[in-house]
């Protein structure tokens, strides 16, 4: 496909150079809908649906950990004891605290 670009106006180059801005960002979605629907396709004529193929291999998911630190001045403020300390723990470790000191 070839287009004389020479010939296109400022506004009708900037129109088109966001056309293809657009399409480049979606491609990837839509190469992923297009395969997705070849999938439901062939599930559909082995006589499954596709949620029940891929329903068997999904990831199960967590539930939220329970809180197992609370600020002791603030009980709101709660920590399940995974990721990143929050601030007030540090601060209560620096200031001579144990975590036994803060467990729920």
């Amino acid at each position: 496909m070839k287009m004389d670009l020479d010939s296109l106006s400022l506004k009708d180059l900037k129109t088109l150079q966001s056309q293809v801005s657009e399409k480049i960002a979606t491609y990837e979605q839509r190469k992923k809908q297009e395969a997705l629907s070849a999938l439901e396709e062939k599930a559909k004529a082995l006589g499954y649906s596709l949620n029940e193929l891929v329903g068997m291999a999904a990831v199960r998911k967590r539930k939220p950990a329970k809180a197992k630190y609370a600020n002791p001045d603030n009980k709101s403020q709660t920590w399940t004891g995974r990721g990143r300390k929050p601030r007030w723990i540090e601060a209560a470790l620096k200031a001579g605290k144990s975590l036994d000191d803060m467990a729920i």
